[in-house]
Order: C-alpha cells, then sequence, then structure tokens
C-alpha cells in the first residue's frame, strides 16, 4: 500500500463527504489526510487509517444525552473538530458528521506520519518508532499537537485553520477496509462501527472495556 506513505496532489475536503451516517463519514475519512500547521510555518502530515463512528442513538456517544455545551460540536456542521479529555489524561480528536443538530462524529484513533517526522518525534519522544508515533487517538493528538483550548469546535475545512483535513484523491476499495467492534467502550461494545485499512501496522489494537457485557 506505497499510496498510504506518500502524498499526492492536496485539494480541500469535501464537506458533503461528512454529512451522511457517522459510520459512513467513518469510512469516507479513511485515507484523507490532516495536516498541522506548525509554528516555523511548514505542515506536519498525516493519513487517517482507523477511525470509529458515534451518534446520539448510540449508548457509547457522548451525544447520547443530548445537547450539551461539552458535546456542541458534535451537533455541529460536519467538519467540526470535537475534542475532549479521555480519562482525564489524553485529548481525542473527533470530526463532527451527518446534518447538522445530529449528534454525531467520527473518532480519528491512528495515522501514518507523511511529512513533519522530525516535528511529530519531538512530541512524542517515548515512542519507539515510526508505527507508534499516532496509534491511537491520544498518541494521534499529542504528535500534532492538537488540544481542546485551540481546537475544539474548530472548522476542520476551513483552510486558514491550523488544523485541517485535506484530500489527495485516496480512496480505499472496500477490500481494504477492516470492520470491527470499537475499542475500550462499556455500552454497545459489539456495535461494529470501527473501521481501519487492512494491513497497516499504525492501526491500534482491539481491546474490549472490562466491564462491556459478553456477546450473546
Amino acid at each position: 500500500m506505497t499510496v498510504v506513505r506518500s502524498v499526492g496532489e492536496l485539494r480541500p475536503f469535501a464537506r458533503e463527504r461528512l454529512a451522511v451516517g457517522a459510520p459512513e463519514a467513518a469510512i469516507a475519512l479513511l485515507g484523507s489526510l490532516l495536516r498541522r500547521r506548525e509554528p516555523d510555518g511548514t505542515w506536519s502530515v498525516v493519513r487517517i487509517v482507523e477511525t470509529e463512528a458515534y451518534r446520539e442513538d448510540d449508548a457509547a456517544s457522548h451525544s447520547a444525552a443530548g445537547l450539551t455545551p461539552r458535546t456542541a460540536p458534535m451537533f455541529a456542521r460536519p467538519g467540526t473538530a470535537y475534542v475532549y479529555r479521555s480519562y482525564g489524561i489524553h485529548w481525542c480528536l473527533n470530526v463532527a458528521a451527518e446534518p447538522p443538530g445530529t449528534g454525531a462524529a467520527v473518532l480519528l484513533r491512528a495515522a501514518v506520519a507523511l511529512d513533519g517526522r522530525d516535528v511529530l518525534r519531538e512530541r512524542r519522544p517515548t515512542a519507539r518508532d515510526d508505527r507508534e508515533l499516532l496509534r491511537g487517538p491520544g498518541r494521534l493528538c499529542q504528535a500534532l499537537a492538537v488540544t481542546a483550548p485551540e481546537h475544539d469546535g474548530a472548522d476542520l475545512l476551513d483552510d486558514e485553520a491550523t488544523l485541517q483535513l485535506v484530500d489527495d484523491g485516496y480512496r480505499p476499495g472496500r477490500a481494504e477496509v477492516v470492520v470491527g467492534p470499537r475499542v475500550g467502550v462499556r455500552q454497545a461494545a459489539d456495535v461494529p462501527w470501527r473501521f481501519a485499512l487492512r494491513d497497516v501496522p499504525e492501526v491500534s489494537g482491539y481491546r474490549r472495556h472490562p466491564r462491556a457485557p459478553r456477546p450473546a
């Protein structure tokens, strides 16, 4: 999968690709590019290789309790960033999906580093190799310096933003996409809304929540 590790000609990511059901948006985001404008004006660029879908009729979703100040970005227009703390430690980046007013978003779980590796490594000094740089949502946010104060509620499709979703034309085929249950959720643990590119080592491992009910 050479294309996963190279960058083609950049173009805007179409908002309408996210104005669909959250699982479909999660698949649409696979293979897309996330880029971060660094303080020196250069860009760090990564390719998204793992996503998870959440929506308001989903017991595992933050939006299941309705619209709150915290979850407001999930109800905003597609492409809005929803950034939250996981267990009070790690930032996690989500992208709002579905039409405005619907509490849906896609968690970005893992990515492949393309440009700006030196900067990403500086922010992730404990990573043993490139595979671990962006393997997991907390590591992804740490490497790209994503935080709620800076990015929560931001429009990731704004070409003036410091954090942007962009497209280089890569569209993985269905045979390249692996589907399975989401990682570490206690409610709706068996809903198959986790999507990843097949045979990419940066994809995180599956861990079931210890208190999730066992499948029937």
